[in-house]
């Protein structure tokens, strides 16, 4: 909540990275290494002040993922990145695609050319991000931790910088005596790599109409497990996708299971968020995915050790948005730099942190950080192999749009014909208007199953005992990050869309942050309960409202999960 009456302290920068993900970190890392090369053969130096801000306690914290890097990327930014210590895991060993029933498996006897890993690594996202960070620190370059970026700096229509958190204010807004005012930093240029739905990026796309003439982006949510195995069920390097169950063939979803070693494997579901089901909740999808026969016997007399939940920029190559404006850039899935098709996208979020940065040294040669001078990192992405690479998956989640049976048709013809059938763009909604009233669409046999469902606690868990091992924790007595005005809990929540739609809000979540709790009086009615200290910071609830009446902000800097195996 601003407070506008105090005194603020104001930080000159050049270029401020908001965000500290693969995307802002790779550019960091990149743009000194040019200003180093300039600075070792020029009389004119370049030496900016250069800074990263970054939500989390730590670098890393926040960061999640399967996670396949496709090393592309990282071998232009740091071609000795094994010798340097880079944390892989595993490399890709062996793959397989199965189809799942509710009892059975059938495996694809080859596996699609987009979907292969051969060369590929399997990695931890948050060590990976730790890692970078590690670099860009000892090449000097400020990274502010446990601050988060809450509020664009607007000179008109141009970016100057970001009000960082309110530290130290009660529930009602209202400073503790430990209050400490956000400060000001003012940045010639602010590259914004939040992630998926960022909320600055959400910001100034709406404000500046960045998204003119594109498709909306259409998300994802995935949600990861950690487990242990006793030795001897699957090889290291292993990677296995599935389709089918326990998805209905409207719904848009796939899981993974990479096997980080014989005994640690990362297992995870991906639940669209277009779906026409109000009760759709991809948390019960993963739990309900592991009673499967085959992954049953992959798990049990194991051990869960980490949970996470994101939201993926599933749209592709149409729902990204103008990648600059007056003293911005937009890096990593803030531009939608995300193959849906290849259900990767790290290795495009470092080339576009790249490409930034080549960018952003141009504009220091030149002071000139003017939209006509930034409009070069746009041209550079159109002459890159990550602008080939999401171009020829250009359509691949509208394929979807009908179903997986039709889409998996439509998606193998793409392929063939270079990422169209017989029109070109084909159309994508905003996830939010896909989901239907209970008056269309009623799934009773799910409701029912998913209240019979029995977590045991050892091969599945419910949502609390999940987020626990997330390590999530918050200032409780904080205003709320997860914004609904009073008047649209009282008119929508408590009302209006309990007949409509069930509060979805209770499913989506994958957090069990909104609950429906029963009031005292006789009536039974049910009011709105908000939990935001589980919150996981995944942005589900911002995307798939169907009143898009949620509004993530930044709760105070350091809280959220702490991720040490994402």
């Amino acid at each position: 909540m601003p407070q506008p009456d105090i005194q603020r302290e104001t930080l000159e920068m050049d270029i401020l990275f908001v965000g500290a993900g693969p995307a802002n970190l790779c550019a960091a890392i990149h743009l000194q290494n040019l200003i180093d090369a300039h600075n070792a053969q020029s009389a004119q130096k370049l030496e900016p002040q250069i800074a990263i801000l970054e939500k989390g306690q730590r670098v890393g914290d926040h960061l999640l993922s399967g996670a396949i890097l496709d090393p592309i990327a990282l071998r232009e930014l740091m071609p000795d990145f094994k010798e340097r210590g880079c944390p892989i895991e595993t490399e890709v060993t062996t793959e397989s695609l199965y189809f799942l029933t509710a009892k059975s498996k059938f495996r694809f006897p080859l596996i699609p050319p987009p979907m292969q890993n051969h060369g590929n690594y399997i990695i931890s996202l948050n060590k990976f991000g730790a890692w970078l960070g590690k670099i860009a620190e000892e090449q000097g370059i400020n990274i502010f931790t446990g601050f988060a970026g809450a509020e664009l700096l607007l000179d008109g229509r141009k970016v100057i910088g970001v009000r960082t958190d309110d530290k130290g204010l009660d529930k009602s807004g209202q400073p503790k005596p430990n209050f400490e005012p956000g400060m000001n930093i003012r940045a010639k240029l602010t590259v914004l790599g939040e992630g998926p739905r960022g909320s600055l990026t959400k910001q100034i796309v709406r404000i500046l109409n960045l998204d003119t003439d594109r498709n909306p982006q259409s998300y994802e949510t995935g949600v990861k497990e950690i487990w242990e195995i006793p030795a001897g069920r699957i090889k290291k390097g292993a990677v296995i996708h599935t389709m089918g169950f326990p998805l209905p063939a409207d719904i848009y979803g796939g899981s993974w299971i990479y096997a980080m070693s014989e005994t640690m494997l990362s297992v995870g579901f991906v639940t669209a968020l277009d779906a026409e089901d109000p009760t759709n909740d991809p948390h019960f999808n993963l739990q309900k995915f592991k009673t499967h026969p085959f992954v049953r016997t992959l798990l049990e007399g194991g051990k869960m050790v980490g949970y996470g939940a994101k939201t993926i920029s599933g749209g592709g190559y149409f729902s990204m948005p103008r990648l600059y404006a007056d003293g911005l850039l937009l890096t990593g899935e803030s531009g939608g730099f995300l193959n849906m098709m290849r259900l990767k996208g790290i290795h495009l979020c470092m080339k576009s942190g790249m490409l930034a940065a080549e960018t952003i040294f141009e504009a220091l040669k030149k002071n000139d950080f003017s939209a006509d001078t930034l409009k070069l990192y746009e041209e550079k992405f159109h002459a890159s192999w990550a602008k080939k690479e999401l171009y020829r998956s250009r359509n691949f989640r509208q394929a979807f749009n009908y179903g997986l049976y039709f889409g998996m048709l439509r998606a193998g013809l793409q392929m063939l014909l270079g990422g169209k059938i017989l029109k070109d763009k084909l159309p994508l909604d905003a996830d939010h208007t896909h989901m239907a009233r209970f008056s269309r669409i009623w799934r009773e046999k799910y409701l029912r199953e998913k209240a019979e469902f029995k977590f045991d606690g050892k091969l599945t868990f419910d949502k609390l005992s999940d987020v626990y091992e997330s390590k999530t924790t918050h200032e409780e007595n904080q205003p709320c990050h997860l914004y609904i005005r009073p008047d649209v809990i009282a008119d929508i929540c408590n009302t209006k869309c309990i007949t409509e739609y069930g509060n979805p809000c209770q499913h989506f979540c994958p957090a069990n942050v909104y609950e429906m709790v029963s009031t005292d009086d006789l009536m039974g009615t049910k009011k709105l309960h908000i939990n935001a200290s589980n919150c996981v910071h995944c942005k589900t609830c911002d995307i798939a409202d169907p009143y898009q009446a949620i509004t993530w902000k930044v709760p105070e800097g350091g809280g959220g999960p702490i991720y040490t195996n994402g």
